[in-house]
């Protein structure tokens, strides 16, 4: 059974969320909603392995990761045609061509930025897409170069580079609420300066307009920062209540008991879809 809906309905960043938190091995595929019905949009196709990300492409023939080594001129056709005879059962085509002496480790590491994370980024921008993960799906032996990454590493440079945050809107925490940190100790993810300011307020008592204030950026663009640390599970949201005066704009701030923490779900969920979702959560699918 696999399971499948609509990016209006759950967004990129929280469905790799549930895959990594999961530990989900099987295939994602999303493609992209055209407005003009006769024509198909993009479309791409992402393996997992217990949570990790470990191979994409926009096709399903097996020759994407050996046309884009071919393109930037590594391998010859001859070489390209006899990678299936050459390579062991189950040994990814990547690890199989170093093995050879034809590829190098830092020219993997090239092949997998631009095979996973350029065109996984490239699916943060889609305005509106269909996307269902089949755990059934052998993995791509063919399109892979070994290396694996984090689906919440991928989350978070898709989610640095995305310009236009239209379908994500509903989904940035109020710049009302407080930030809470999720995790024991320091972050492992590799953040970036204005990603660590944002987590070190992470202390429940400091609303997110008033992080943004003192970090003299819109309110907005800590919303987001937010929602980033939020998708990979190093912060939590937390509603704070605020008693506003008749004076200058200044906030008298009191944690909520963590046991009336509100969860907000994602809107407008189908039934069908919410279905499939519990089953997927307990492992059925």
């Amino acid at each position: 059974m696999a399971i499948s809906g609509y990016l209006s309905e759950f967004s990129l960043p929280e469905i790799f969320q549930l895959l990594e938190q999961g530990n989900k091995t099987g295939r994602l595929s999303v493609q992209e909603r055209s407005q003009n019905s006769s024509s198909k949009g993009l479309t791409l196709h992402i393996w997992f392995k217990q949570g990790h990300i470990i191979a994409a492409a926009d096709r399903l023939d097996g020759q994407g990761l050996v046309t884009i080594i071919q393109q930037r001129g590594w391998i010859s056709s001859r070489v390209a045609a006899r990678i299936a005879e050459v390579c062991a059962i189950n040994q990814p085509a990547g690890l199989c061509l170093k093995e050879q002496g034809l590829l190098e480790a830092e020219q993997l590491k090239l092949l997998f930025s631009q095979q996973v994370l350029q065109q996984v980024c490239k699916l943060f921008e889609l305005q509106d897409g269909y996307f269902q993960f089949d755990h059934t799906m052998p993995l791509p032996i063919a399109e892979m170069t070994g290396l694996t990454a984090p689906a919440k590493e991928v989350t978070l440079a898709g989610l640095r580079v995305l310009r236009d945050w239209t379908m994500l809107q509903s989904k940035l925490p109020p710049a009302a609420s407080g930030l809470v940190n999720a995790t024991a100790g320091k972050p492992q993810l590799r953040l970036n300066q204005l990603e660590w300011q944002v987590w070190e307020f992470a202390n429940g008592n400091v609303p997110i307009q008033d992080i943004a204030k003192q970090l003299q950026l819109p309110t907005q663009k800590i919303q987001q920062v937010a929602f980033r640390l939020m998708v990979v599970g190093l912060v939590d949201e937390v509603p704070l209540l605020i008693e506003s005066s008749d004076q200058e704009p200044n906030l008298e701030l009191s944690m909520l008991p963590m046991e009336e923490k509100v969860v907000v779900a994602p809107a407008s969920f189908s039934p069908s879809f919410l279905q499939s979702l519990v089953g997927f959560l307990k492992g059925k699918v």
